[in-house]
């Protein structure tokens, strides 16, 4: 298991000089930190196993953005400051996702994609019939592991541990009044207690749009215990209208 192999000294090189799928029966990869030039990056961008996974694309990750904003003064500092402090959190988040997939087995499927932006707008959603292989510990027990190389698998994380996320699909179709503006939310709630609110729509709103969002679920779906529907009107709406949900469709696997 390669957690963000070194990019510097190593892009770009013959296999017999870095690690590659020969290296193993079974090699697996997780990129968090690979960029190529003149981008900063401590990890390897292209494919260098049988499964190589870009967790939130492959470059930056989430939490990590936010360090020592006290050192971007300009550019030039912001690079440097990217390349040490912060790009060691991005680096080191390889072996974090790898030590958390080992309690949450479920939590790091990696769609089969040719680009991160591919992914994000919902192209390679749901798996193929052939089914996705999970990042971190659990690689191995994906049938067809071996089957495919040079192939990318994208998924997106939480910024906090345990970084898990399960993807999903959601429609909405709206009744109640043709037009009005506010945002609509959902609220999914676990059996613990725990809450997370997305986002599905804001601004102006209308009865005969389907609003569709792919959504990266901090709650497990076999722990969700409910799936709250949140409209919230805009202040200072001189109608006092009534919105609600006509049709709510979540999918996720094959729910």
């Amino acid at each position: 298991s390669g957690l963000d192999p070194a990019g510097p000294y190593f892009e770009g090189t013959p296999p017999e000089v870095r690690l590659d799928p020969s290296d193993a029966n079974f090699v697996d990869i997780i990129h968090t930190n690979a960029a190529h030039f003149p981008a900063i990056g401590l990890g390897m961008y292209n494919t260098t196993g049988h499964l190589d996974f870009y967790p939130n694309g492959g470059s930056v990750m989430p939490g990590c953005t936010d360090l020592t904003p006290e050192m971007k003064h300009n550019d030039f500092e912001a690079k440097i400051a990217d390349a040490t402090v912060i790009g060691t959190c991005h680096h080191s988040r390889s072996h974090e996702f790898y030590f958390e997939s080992i309690l949450y087995p479920s939590g790091y499927l990696g769609y089969p994609c040719e680009t991160y932006k591919s992914f994000k707008s919902g192209d390679c959603f749901p798996c193929p019939k052939e089914g996705c292989p999970m990042m971190g510990h659990y690689a191995d027990r994906f049938p067809a592991k071996l089957k495919r190389l040079n192939q990318k698998y994208f998924l997106n994380t939480a910024a906090d541990p345990p970084f898990a996320s399960w993807r999903q699909k959601v429609f909405i179709k709206l009744s109640g009044v043709k037009k009005t503006r506010g945002d609509i939310n959902l609220i999914f709630h676990d059996t613990e207690g725990n809450r997370k609110e997305y986002e599905i729509a804001s601004g102006a709103l209308s009865e005969d749009e389907v609003y569709t969002k792919y959504l990266d679920v901090e709650i497990n779906p076999k722990n969700t215990k409910k799936i709250e529907f949140l409209w919230n009107k805009t202040i200072f709406t001189l109608l006092w209208a009534r919105l609600g949900a006509e049709i709510v469709n979540i999918i996720h696997g094959e729910d």
